[in-house]
């Protein structure tokens, strides 16, 4: 058919669809609405922070400031107190850093020569060990609350930030190795016997090829460990004493403070202050994020 013979026959393909159908009414209506719900609660978290208690005191917790001012962040930054110690989130905030780092870099490094070893180099019994290891993503945590005392009580950790740590590492192992052996599964199989035959081994695959190929999953890992480790409450309680505790326990602490009057627009400035790491890394980091998931995060 001649291109002057399409042109008398019509256009094809598909009808455009109205951009307000009922369909698209409805979902944007709907996402709209969840948007809403999302974002009332924090839009109220940040207005109540720039607000002095006399306008609290009005009651209308939806206006925005009549006179914005910055002192309850300052306040539970560097002066709310918990009992006797009047020194803000500061301290924890510098200790949770502390408990972050390590744990988000030993956990990935285990992680990631796990599911490398998982995916590329069978052994026997590994698919025993693979479902053992998996075994412990559905294990609740609090069965194991104790017997974790005891071994930190015995290896002399036991209140100490590297005690936490070691604790954040082996809870992130299952699923953090989970998600590299299915992306590494991924990888040709090819390219791995390619690099078998010019010599390279384990560790100089893994180096070379493996690893500058898994910068999406590595981001994945990052941003779930990132957000469990910096969220944590429970194990921060428990394996740590008030002097270290992480930032979580700190806000937990300013918040239920019984001394004083309460002072909501801190409480909330200090909510917020607390939130800002995970949020930072998700503005940062989401396009790879989502990029990792595509390309086998969560594939079986």
């Amino acid at each position: 058919m001649t291109d002057a013979a399409r042109l008398l026959d019509g256009p094809r393909g598909p009808k455009p669809t109205r951009r307000l159908s009922r369909r698209n009414i409805i979902l944007y209506g709907t996402l709209s609405v969840m948007a809403l719900y999302y974002a009332l609660p924090l839009y109220v978290m940040v207005v109540t922070s720039l607000k002095g208690m006399p306008e609290i005191r009005m009651g209308n917790i939806f206006a925005p400031p009549v006179e914005i001012t910055f002192e309850p962040w300052v306040k539970a930054w560097s002066e709310a107190c918990t009992g006797i110690n009047c020194d803000g989130l500061s301290r924890g905030f510098w200790n949770s850093v502390q408990i972050l780092v390590p744990s988000v870099i030993l956990s990935i490094a285990v992680a990631s020569v796990n599911g490398y070893a998982l995916s590329k180099w069978r052994f026997p019994g590994s698919e025993v060990f693979f479902t053992i290891l998996m075994i412990g993503v559905f294990i609740p945590y609090q069965v194991m609350i104790y017997p974790i005392v005891i071994l930190l009580r015995e290896l002399g950790l036991y209140g100490s930030l590297w005690g936490l740590v070691l604790v954040h590492t082996i809870f992130g192992m299952p699923l953090l190795t989970l998600l590299f052996r299915n992306y590494f599964t991924s990888v040709p199989d090819e390219l791995f016997k390619a690099a078998r035959v010019d010599g390279a081994g384990f560790w100089g695959i893994y180096f070379r090829i493996m690893l500058p190929m898994a910068l999406p999953i590595l981001v994945v890992a990052m941003i779930l460990q990132v957000t469990g480790i910096w969220n944590d409450f429970l194990f921060g309680v428990i394996y740590t004493k008030p002097e270290i505790y992480p930032m979580t326990v700190q806000l937990n602490n300013i918040v239920n403070s019984v001394q004083g009057v309460k002072e909501y627009n801190v409480n909330m400035a200090a909510t917020l202050l607390t939130g800002l790491v995970p949020l930072t890394i998700y503005f940062i980091s989401g396009k790879l994020f989502v990029r990792g998931i595509a390309a086998g995060a969560v594939k079986g």
